[in-house]
């Protein structure tokens, strides 16, 4: 009788195991930069995964693929667009490339500091921006940030608009960055991501312009001698999962995905801003040359036209409704 209740007591754990098994979803979650404790791309998608399973535990499979493992940007929004990957840490600005309104977050100076944004992102702006999502076969779950963009090259510290003249500068494959440093004076080269280390490295660009932490966890101090404050762009990133992933989720899953999803980038906002002096000191250390700029209004008064060019494509009311919320 015992040997039957124990193989009765078996037979019952491996078919809870076999239900688990056959509940629990899988989520390939890519990004593009490295899989550091420091790099913003990381930490949202840790702290979504860790999210994830605080709220459902034992659901969700969630599977790292960071260092452009499933592509680039591009390729990635694609896949999830496809259904053949299920989430992604993705630049802002390539989803623009996607959905032109989500280039107001690369005007340059809209925003004066981290504060700003979270207003604007977290808002009626930030839900217009991820709705137009849906339609393309993607939802958009929020906005971590990677922290403000400043620039590093080899060439000189960057003070004043004219000390960008002549220096080849990696921009992201956008019309909009390149407009803009344009505008204020240098030579921007798009280029992918996954091509920028080796470009500086070999002298083909002078540098670029990038966030502190993404900086510092990809090893931009070995090859770059100057970083100069600008924080030109606020770095919104976006946290999206495929469509066709979250609709096969229940309705009371796809709630929880929703609430862990913000969670996640409330805390992954705290731990990149509370990094980023700690990064700054690191970057020092590592031998670059830092230095503050001047005179922001000199720059901002550059790329006043830029505003102007970008306004239908953004769109008019998104644009007003940002530039009235960060006036407040």
């Amino acid at each position: 009788m015992k040997l039957m209740n124990r193989k009765l007591i078996a037979a019952a754990v491996l078919a809870s195991a076999a239900t688990l098994s056959q509940a629990q979803t899988t989520i390939k979650l890519g990004w593009t930069t490295a899989d550091s404790k420091v790099d913003p791309y990381a930490i949202a998608a840790h702290y979504f995964a860790e999210e994830l399973e605080a709220a459902a535990p034992g659901e969700f499979n969630v599977q790292f693929y960071p260092n452009h493992q499933l592509g680039n940007d591009t390729a990635m929004l694609q896949a999830m667009q496809f259904g053949t990957m299920d989430a992604g840490v993705i630049t802002g600005t390539q989803v623009g490339t996607l959905e032109s309104a989500f280039q107001l977050n690369d005007l340059p100076f809209l925003y004066a500091n981290n504060q700003q944004a979270h207003k604007v992102l977290d808002g009626e702006v930030g839900q217009t921006l991820l709705a137009k999502l849906d339609a393309k076969g993607i939802v958009g779950l929020g906005f971590p940030e990677a922290g403000f963009r400043h620039t590093i090259n080899n060439e000189r510290p960057i003070r004043t608009p004219e000390d960008f003249n002549g220096v080849k500068l990696r921009v992201q494959p956008s019309d909009l960055f390149i407009a803009s440093f344009r505008a204020i004076g240098a030579n921007p080269v798009p280029m992918a991501w996954s091509d920028v280390f080796t470009a500086v490295q070999q002298g083909t660009v002078d540098g670029l312009e990038i966030p502190l932490p993404v900086i510092f966890a990809n090893k931009y101090p070995e090859v770059t001698d100057y970083l100069s404050l600008t924080s030109h762009t606020y770095n919104a990133l976006a946290l999206l999962m495929s469509k066709q992933t979250f609709n096969k989720l229940s309705p009371e899953t796809q709630d929880l995905v929703h609430q862990a999803a913000k969670r996640a980038i409330d805390r992954q906002r705290d731990t990149v801003a509370s990094n980023n002096g700690e990064v700054l000191d690191q970057i020092k250390a590592a031998g670059m040359t830092v230095n503050e700029v001047d005179d922001v209004e000199a720059f901002r008064s550059k790329v006043a036209n830029v505003y102007d060019e970008y306004r239908s494509k953004i769109g008019a009311d998104i644009l007003d409704k940002a530039l009235e919320q960060v006036a407040e």
